[in-house]
């Protein structure tokens, strides 16, 4: 079934409809649909790799930490430092694209994705691999925003951008779960490496086909400017956040480093709300945030950031820790809930959301995904994936399979041409700091319920999943 075009609306729109239809051979031009159909799917594509390099790199962590001789305090920073530059970054990389291009800024971010690949691939040290992967976590956060962006550039307000973005997330969970069996296949057949060196071949494709077939953002008046001082309280207070729960996870949230972590980002976040009300350019004009439904989605992302991360994260250990599944067949034990979500998310959401609305459907997927964790919390050290995880994982994904494009709808709705990458790097900030927080916390109350449980890891796994809900 072919891709709804956006209806005619502002003249913004309409022009970069005409900015896809390239000629083809003998003058036969293809359709607004079909062109609007390729760039979609390029757009998808970006996306689902960039989501596909934030599980593939967990699978192969043992394997890295012992060819290239890691310390176990040093591994953690594969994946910490990657988290830090990016989920700081993304509120700035969204709002940089609406001053410089979207569509630029989104190449340029897929080509440093590239380089820093390649670097991370060729690393011959752990400092090498570490100082690769923060600046791939940075060129990742320019991709995420504007990734989002586009859709909402290509498609205006109605069924077509709705069920576009239930494409979108839907690709968003499949690049997830396909990283997780793919890194695993990888590292056992191939080699670590490879898990870095096969992004910039297919990057490389991507941006070919982006120089031709995917529209340059159209002025319609002036260029927003970039709010400096916005921009850097911001960003090193969303860093010193997330440098602070993982430093929390890993020595203790009474750690003197971790409360120093803390109170910077407060005191940053603080001094950054009010330099936005007194700024002539504020990076998020308080508009923005002034509509209530948006308000709402945003606070919904932060939760769902949180359930997802422990989720998965609770999950796989389960499976392999105590039920002894490989790296691989985990996996492969989570496709049924990727299928859910996609399922959901291209299939069901827009239709319901056209007839309940998006306060109704949010609550409704938050209701289906504390269901889900309600049933992964009974998990037992007798128990099997039949009957303790997969009932658990359905609801779960179906809940997802409702919020994530509803979301993406609410957070992106009547945003200005100029405020479409801020939309995105809202939407991907919410996530991400949800991730980093429900990680953290979740991870802690874990372990110490194991520790005090003489070392049972069902009894941490199941009082972790409890909490959400």
């Amino acid at each position: 079934m072919p891709f709804e075009p956006a209806p005619p609306g502002p003249v913004d729109d309409q022009e970069m409809v005409a900015a896809v239809s390239p000629s083809t051979p003998g003058g036969n031009a293809p359709s607004p649909a079909q062109n609007l159909t390729w760039a979609l799917t390029l757009v998808i594509a970006a996306q689902f790799v960039l989501q596909l390099d934030f599980s593939i790199v967990n699978v192969a962590l043992p394997t890295i930490q012992q060819q290239l001789h890691f310390s176990s305090a040093d591994l953690q920073w594969i994946v910490t430092g990657y988290a830090l530059t990016f989920g700081s970054l993304l509120l700035l990389g969204g709002r940089l694209g609406d001053v410089v291009g979207r569509r630029r800024l989104l190449m340029v971010g897929l080509v440093l994705f590239a380089l820093t690949s390649l670097s991370a691939g060729l690393a011959q040290d752990p400092l090498m691999l570490v100082v690769s992967r923060f600046a791939q976590g940075a060129s990742a956060a320019m991709v995420a925003p504007m990734a989002l962006a586009q859709v909402t550039d290509l498609y205006a307000e109605g069924p077509g951008r709705v069920r576009a973005l239930g494409i979108f997330q839907g690709a968003t969970a499949a690049g997830a779960t396909t990283g997780i069996v793919l890194g695993g296949i990888l590292t056992q057949y191939v080699g670590w490496r490879s898990i870095f060196l096969v992004n910039p071949p297919i990057i490389a494709v991507l941006i070919i086909a982006m120089a031709r077939l995917l529209p340059a953002q159209v002025r319609t008046g002036p260029s927003p400017r970039l709010d400096i001082p916005g921009a850097m309280l911001s960003t090193v207070s969303i860093a010193s956040l997330i440098f602070a729960l993982s430093q929390g996870q890993q020595h203790g949230f009474a750690a003197p480093l971790t409360v120093a972590a803390l109170i910077v980002s407060v005191v940053l976040g603080v001094a950054f709300a009010v330099v936005q009300r007194h700024s002539r350019s504020p990076m998020v004009p308080l508009e923005v945030l002034a509509d209530p439904t948006r308000r709402v989605a945003l606070i919904v992302m932060v939760l769902m950031g949180a359930v997802v991360a422990g989720y998965v994260y609770f999950t796989s250990l389960y499976l392999q820790k105590v039920l002894h599944f490989s790296a691989l067949l985990t996996g492969l034990a989570l496709i049924p809930a990727t299928a859910t979500v996609m399922v959901v998310s291209v299939l069901l959401t827009r239709r319901l959301l056209a007839r309940f609305g998006t306060r109704a459907l949010l609550l409704a997927g938050l209701v289906a995904v504390g269901l889900g964790q309600l049933w992964l919390s009974d998990i037992d050290i007798d128990g099997s994936y039949p009957v303790n995880v997969l009932g658990g994982l359905i609801f779960t994904a179906f809940g997802m399979g409702l919020v994530f494009p509803t979301a993406s709808v609410a957070v992106t709705a009547r945003m200005g041409p100029s405020e479409r990458g801020l939309a995105g790097g809202l939407f991907a900030t919410a996530l991400q700091v949800g991730q980093a927080i429900g990680l953290a916390a979740l991870a802690t109350v874990a372990a110490a319920r194991t520790a005090s449980a003489h070392g049972s890891l069902v009894d941490g796994y199941k009082l972790s999943v409890r909490l959400p809900p």
